[in-house]
Parts: C-alpha cells; sequence; structure tokens
C-alpha cells in the first residue's frame, strides 16, 4: 500500500499562494535578460558542492602523478552556517607551483597518521580509520569513470591513464602538516577541486562522503576532457546530476533520481527545493541560469542547479539540446546559457510550465519524461462530440482543444484502469478511489485544466479541476484543454490503461 507523503501539506489555496510566490515569474517571458557576460575565461576552474554542516579551509601539496590538464576555475563548496569565504580569484597564487613542485612525501604522510588508498583511477590520502564505506571510495571511482566516460562521450582510450589523487579529511591540520592541504588553496566547506586534485572533508553520512567524492570527480573529469565545466548553473548541475548515485551490491549508478530520502542520507536537495517553494523562494528557470560565480557559497544553488540538470537531461524534449551543452562546456561565460535558451526559444512557454509543475510538484522518485506534456497542434473546439483517451500512466496531457472565455464545455468519462499494484491491482474509474486520496482529492480522479499566457507568469496547469465521471469545465480565462488522473509524479510508473473522455460544447441552461 503505497503512503501518501504530502495529503496534508498542500491545500490548494496554500498551494497557489506559494506558486504566486515563485520569484520573478513575471519576467518569464523573456526568459534570460541580454547583458555582458560577467565571467571570464581563466585556466583554472572552479567547483562547488555541499550538503550538511560542516566548514574547514585547507591546504595541499605536491604533483599529480598523471598530467595536469590546463585546470579550469576551482571548484568550491561551502557548507550551509559556514561563513563566506572570500571571493575565489582568476588564479590561485602559488596553488599550482604548491601542487606541481614538491613531491609528495610518503613518511611525512604516514607520520601524521594518514594512510593511502589506491585505485586504477584514484589515489586517496585519508586519516580514516579503516572502515568498508572507506576502503570501498577507490572502487566506486574507479566505477564511475566508464559512466563519464558514456555521458559524455570521450574515447575511453583518453581515459585509460587518466588518474586523480584526492583528500579525505576529518582533521585538516594532520593535512596541513604533511603537505597534503596548501596554504594556497582558498577556504571551502565541503569539497573542492582543481585539475587533477580534490579535497574532501568526512561527512557524517556514508552516501553523501560518496556523493562529495563523485561530485569534485565530475568537476576534475569535466575540466580533463572538456576543457571546463561551464558557468555555475552547468558545472555543479552535473556535478550534482551525476553525483547522485545508488551503491548496492558492487553496482555504481550515476545520475540516479533517489525514490526515497533513506536511499540518499545526508543529501537533501529535494528537501531543500520543497522547503524553499514552501517558503515562497521558488526559482525560476532564467535567474537559475544566470546564477554568479559567488551564489554556490549557500547550499540552496546546489539543489537548484540539480534540479534543472535534472529536468532538462531527462525531458525527452529538451534532453538532446541540453546535451549539446557537453561539446560547448569550454565557454564559461553567459553566453553558454544564451545559447541554450535561443535553441529552446520557440519552446520556452512550455518550458516554463513544465519546470514550475515539476518544482511545486517536487518529491522523491519525481518521474520527469512521465510527467512531461508531449506536443499537440491546437485547434478550437467545435459545437461536435471530441472523444479521446487519457492515459494513466502520464502526467498532463494536451487535448489540443482550445476553449474560448466564458465556453460551456462539458466533458463526460468512462472506463477503468489501473492505479495501483500493491498488495493487489487497484482498479479505478474517473471518479477515483475513496479509500486513498492524493492532494485531497480522490486517487485516480479525471483532472482538467485550462492553461494558456498567465498575467502571473504563474502555470495555469495549477489550476485544478475535479472532473470524475463528468463535470463542466471552468473556462473564465480561456486557454489549451489538459486532462490527467489524479496522481503523485513519483506513481505513474505502475499505472496502466486509460479512461475515455467526450467533450463537448453546451449551451446554458
Amino acid at each position: 500500500m503505497r503512503v501518501l507523503l504530502f495529503k496534508s501539506l498542500f491545500r490548494m489555496t496554500a498551494f497557489v499562494m506559494i506558486c504566486l510566490l515563485m520569484a520573478g515569474c513575471a519576467a518569464e517571458e523573456s526568459p534570460l535578460p541580454k547583458g555582458k557576460s560577467t565571467a571570464t575565461k581563466s585556466p583554472a576552474a572552479a567547483s562547488r558542492n555541499q550538503s550538511p554542516d560542516q566548514q574547514s579551509p585547507p591546504s595541499s601539496q605536491k604533483p599529480a602523478p598523471t598530467r595536469l590538464a590546463k585546470p579550469a576555475e576551482p571548484v568550491e563548496e561551502p557548507a550551509q552556517g559556514t561563513p563566506p569565504a572570500s571571493p575565489l580569484p582568476v588564479r590561485f597564487a602559488g596553488l599550482q607551483e604548491a601542487l606541481e613542485g614538491t613531491p609528495l612525501d610518503e613518511e611525512r604522510i604516514k607520520a601524521h597518521g594518514i594512510r593511502q588508498l589506491s585505485g586504477k583511477h584514484l589515489t586517496l590520502y585519508t586519516d580514516l580509520p579503516r572502515h568498508p564505506a572507506i576502503e570501498e571510495l577507490p572502487t566506486v571511482f574507479d566505477l564511475a569513470i566508464p559512466q563519464w566516460t558514456g555521458y559524455f562521450q570521450v574515447p575511453a582510450e583518453k581515459v585509460a591513464d587518466w588518474h586523480i589523487i584526492g583528500r579525505l579529511m576529518k582533521d585538516k591540520t594532520r593535512f596541513q602538516k604533511s603537505g597534503l592541504l596548501p596554504e594556497s588553496l582558498p577556504s571551502f566547506g565541503h569539497g573542492f577541486n582543481y585539475g587533477n586534485h580534490l579535497w574532501v572533508y568526512d561527512q557524517p553520512t556514508d552516501y553523501y562522503r560518496r556523493h562529495l567524492l563523485l561530485h569534485e570527480g565530475t568537476h576534475g573529469f569535466m575540466q580533463t576532457f572538456l576543457g571546463g565545466a561551464g558557468p555555475p548553473w552547468y558545472r555543479e548541475g552535473m556535478a550534482e546530476l551525476l553525483g547522485t548515485h545508488r551503491w548496492a551490491a558492487g553496482k555504481l549508478q550515476l545520475k540516479y533520481f533517489p525514490r526515497d530520502k533513506q536511499e540518499t542520507p545526508g543529501w537533501g536537495r529535494i528537501k531543500i527545493i520543497k522547503d524553499e517553494v514552501a517558503a515562497g523562494r521558488g526559482m525560476i528557470l532564467p535567474k537559475v541560469l544566470r546564477f554568479p560565480p559567488t551564489a554556490h557559497r549557500q547550499v540552496e544553488p546546489y539543489a537548484w542547479c540539480w534540479a534543472a540538470a535534472t529536468f532538462f537531461d531527462s525531458h525527452p524534449q529538451y534532453q538532446q539540446r541540453f546535451h549539446q551543452l557537453k561539446k560547448e562546456s569550454s565557454e564559461l561565460s553567459d553566453l553558454f546559457s544564451d545559447r541554450f535558451h535561443e535553441r529552446l526559444k520557440d519552446q520556452w512557454p512550455e518550458v516554463r510550465d513544465q519546470w514550475q509543475w515539476f518544482v511545486l510538484n517536487m518529491e522523491y522518485g519525481f518521474d520527469v519524461q512521465r510527467e512531461a506534456i508531449d506536443p499537440k497542434p491546437v485547434t478550437p473546439l467545435t459545437e461536435k462530440v471530441v472523444e479521446l483517451e487519457v492515459r494513466a500512466d502520464r502526467g498532463w496531457q494536451s487535448t489540443g482543444l482550445q476553449l474560448a472565455a466564458g465556453s460551456q464545455v462539458e466533458i463526460v468519462a468512462a472506463g477503468r484502469y489501473q492505479i495501483a499494484t500493491e498488495p493487489d491491482i487497484w482498479w479505478c474509474e474517473p471518479n477515483g478511489v475513496t479509500i486513498q486520496y492524493y492532494r485531497q482529492r480522490p486517487l485516480g480522479m479525471l483532472l482538467a485544466a485550462v492553461n494558456g499566457p498567465s498575467p502571473t507568469g504563474l502555470t495555469r496547469l495549477t489550476n485544478l479541476q475535479s472532473i470524475g465521471l463528468t463535470g463542466k469545465v471552468n473556462t473564465a480565462q480561456g486557454g489549451v484543454l489538459f486532462l490527467r488522473i489524479n496522481e503523485s509524479g513519483a506513481n505513474l510508473a505502475d499505472n496502466k490503461g486509460a479512461c475515455t473522455v467526450k467533450i463537448k460544447m453546451t449551451s446554458e441552461d
């Protein structure tokens, strides 16, 4: 029996008010304000990442045993509650020299209680005691390599000899004294990457420790093999997308959308977005795509960048254009985001609506692909009856029918479909099943929304109308008619079948 996580959280009035607080909605029709790029190309590449609370500056040492690709901007990630570090300079005085100049003194390292773990692609220095979750980290990193290689379409032979030196630190003073934490390294909260070097502070959970290692590893991979990692939203979005993972029975799955918070203890990105939306701080896409380099001194931008990368990477209509960005990641300025927006310009109203629905309904297991709205040609509804099907395993579905403002439209629905499988198949009709409710309505009930331009910039898909077996559509505002069954975006995969609907114009009584 599925448990409804949000039964009482979103009363519809509160839900719409929260939506209306989405910052800058009215400006979204002009998604990316033009302006001079504030970023500059740099020989060093920065990265950030974070989640729970911890802090520390670092200092490290020595030349990498592998070729150091031109570092891009370094990658830092501060912690929630950590005082902001000073802005990262374009070049870190003495850092590259410190890393390339003096060889590591292995005896000195051992003398300070630091041991070495080795894998094919990672040498990891740590002061943490032996534990399976620590000893397996080089293996985890090695298993990520073919997935990074495949995702970024880098020839495997180019990556065969790539090696990165990592530091997993509990007591930073040991690393400072051993030469593994250079004084020229800027202060950071949780993790930092520079070229073929990374630093990660220990975390309270095994999951988040792995996540940070994979996050910083993604930065290093992109800088080395793509020549850069793009502007802040893309750089951190990709590191979050590919750092969010599933590790079970010796198998690693990157680019994983967690189905339950128990799978990702310490990560908290979904909770951050839900809390931000509930507080009226939901973010429109143009703001995310314009995050400045200093934004990631706070934890919230990591969540929004993860959400943006996940949305575009998973959405069947936008995925291909998002994947084009891999070949452009050496561009660090706003031109990168301008080009991406230009490719989506004709679809931006749909992008906006679907992004808003995604973040306003964010939950573990949200299925972006099944919630994606297939485009459909739009024609006015005539006097004749229009008959079509509404699938139970998809989110909003466009009817392609334009309803005139104030018109009288009636829907009659019929059919039987599967709405769940546990403990047995749940059969459902358009009135829904009253033994379980989702967002104050019977699970499986037929819903409608009339979507179109909105003066607030808020998608009108949030104006849900209960239809059930029969109902009249509120057309006070004209627009395109959309239909769906009442179901969480996380629970569509086990639904089957469809209901048949008849849509017709009626005259007033």
